[in-house]
Formats: C-alpha cells, sequence, structure tokens
C-alpha cells in the first residue's frame, strides 16, 4: 500500500503513519518539534519506520504536496521538511491573500491553480534553495492525474481511518487517540516499543 512516503528501517516493530496538512500549523509544530528527536533516537536506530501521508484540505494543501513530491523519491523528505518549517512565512500570505488571488487558487484548470499558488506563496524561490528551477516545479504543478490522485487518496485514507483531524496518527495500524503532538505521540511510541520487547 504505496500510499505515502516512508523512511527508516522497514523490519521497524513500530510502524508510524503520519496524516499531515502542510496548511495545519499544529501539523508544523508537530514536524518541528519531532525532528530531531523522532529522527535521531527512532529513525535512525531502526525502531520506527515512518510513513507521511499528505491530507489534502484546500488547493495550497495540493500545490505544496505536488512541489515536495517534485523530482526523484529520495528529495522528498527534505522538500518536505523545507516546506513545513517555512509554514509561518507563507501562511501569512495565505491569510492575506487578495480576492484576485483567491479567485485564482480556486476557479481555472488544476494547472493555473497549482501555478498562481505556487508563484503567490513564493514556492518557487523557496525550493530553488533545494535546487530545483522554476521549470521543473512547473511540470510538476501539471501533473493533472497525481493532483486528482492525492485528493483522491487523501480522501480515502480519511474515509478509512476515520481520524478526527490533522496531524493524526497510526501506530502499527491503530489510530493514537489524542495524539496531535510530538508530547503525546512520544509515550505511545515507546509503549509500543516495550510491549514488543
Amino acid at each position: 500500500d504505496e500510499r505515502g512516503h516512508k523512511v527508516g528501517n522497514p523490519d521497524a516493530p513500530v510502524k508510524l503513519t503520519a496524516f499531515v496538512s502542510y496548511t495545519c500549523s499544529v501539523c508544523a509544530a508537530f514536524e518541528i518539534r519531532s525532528d530531531a528527536p523522532l529522527r535521531a533516537a527512532y529513525i535512525h536506530e531502526g525502531k520506527v519506520e515512518m510513513e507521511v501521508r499528505p491530507a489534502i484540505h484546500n488547493p495550497v494543501d495540493l500545490a505544496a504536496t505536488l512541489i515536495a513530491e517534485c523530482g526523484p523519491k529520495e528529495k522528498y523528505f527534505d522538500n518536505h521538511r523545507r516546506i513545513i518549517f517555512a509554514q509561518s512565512v507563507w501562511m501569512y500570505k495565505v491569510q492575506n491573500a487578495s480576492e484576485a488571488q483567491q479567485a485564482r487558487w480556486y476557479s481555472g484548470s488544476t494547472t493555473s491553480r497549482m501555478r498562481a499558488i505556487a508563484a503567490d506563496l513564493d514556492f518557487y524561490d523557496l525550493m530553488e534553495t533545494r535546487g530545483y528551477s522554476r521549470s521543473q516545479l512547473d511540470r510538476c504543478l501539471a501533473d493533472e492525474a497525481r493532483a486528482d490522485a492525492l485528493a483522491e487518496m487523501s480522501a480515502a485514507d480519511k474515509a478509512r481511518v476515520g481520524y478526527p483531524g490533522t496531524p493524526s496518527f497510526l501506530i502499527n495500524g491503530t489510530l493514537v487517540e489524542g495524539a496531535h503532538s510530538w508530547r503525546s505521540l512520544q509515550p505511545a511510541i515507546d509503549a509500543n516499543l516495550s510491549s514488543g520487547e
């Protein structure tokens, strides 16, 4: 079931699935707080394999996801981090967007909408620091089949898992109730590790 993007040991005792929306501030807080401890103590140590599944709530989520996925698979996690760590900067632009900008985001072809969002939120500039050219990003933003697949997978995950909001987490396929932060997720990971020893 290759819906998301995986990192870590495929034989890890804990399989962590994270449903993350790029426009969700709680998701950004989770990513920033969990980044070092989760990677150093769990993923690098072979205890956790993590899968990130994009939750698409709006056209901005979709554009950000298409950009995060742009290029070879091994670039995804650094792209993902770059976008989500800069969230406060570009979300300010979302919140202060003009009516004309919002009209461009919500009407027209998928390609024109995605490119308008990327331009208005400076995603092109953000990803230049990762070595991407505008034409590379434009190709990814124009992948309407992928855009449709992402929206469908996100809706299917929400329906199947029934998670309440983002971020939400599965550990070994089971929804972790009430965990939306690193502080509330870490004990659940530790409990699963100790029960499996």
